[in-house]
């Protein structure tokens, strides 16, 4: 097992990865910058593109890439963001669609989206 502290940094008790058998199990990526970890607020689509990009940045320091994930969990604020959500997700993830819960109403008020999961990676 192989812990990765790669993307956004944080000081809350957690990596960004643990990598494991061929799989990486990517802890929660948020609309944070990655160089001080804080949260940087913006509309929906923004905080979406942000909260990816981090979670790519952690997936290719694990050796991995969006196109090895293999189950994602994303968390939305708000309800009416959902068919804007699924536009974005296609974006990224339309070839190799990997499985995908999506859970609504989670995130307080500091964040508009969040996402984790887990995919693949090749020695």
């Amino acid at each position: 097992m192989e812990r990765i502290n790669a993307g956004a940094v944080s000081d809350l008790p957690f990596c960004s990865a643990v990598k494991a058998n061929g799989f990486v199990f990517v802890s929660g990526q948020a609309s944070v910058d990655s160089e001080t970890g804080a949260i940087i607020n913006g509309s929906f689509e923004e905080e979406m593109r942000r909260s990816i990009a981090n979670l790519k940045a952690v997936l290719e320091a694990s050796g991995s890439s969006l196109d090895q994930v293999i189950n994602i969990k994303s968390y939305v604020q708000n309800q009416d963001d959902i068919k804007q959500y699924n536009e974005i997700y296609r974006e990224y993830f339309s070839v190799a669609q990997p499985s995908r819960s999506t859970i609504i109403n989670c995130l307080g008020t500091m964040l508009l989206f969040e996402l984790d999961c887990i995919a693949l990676y090749e020695d």
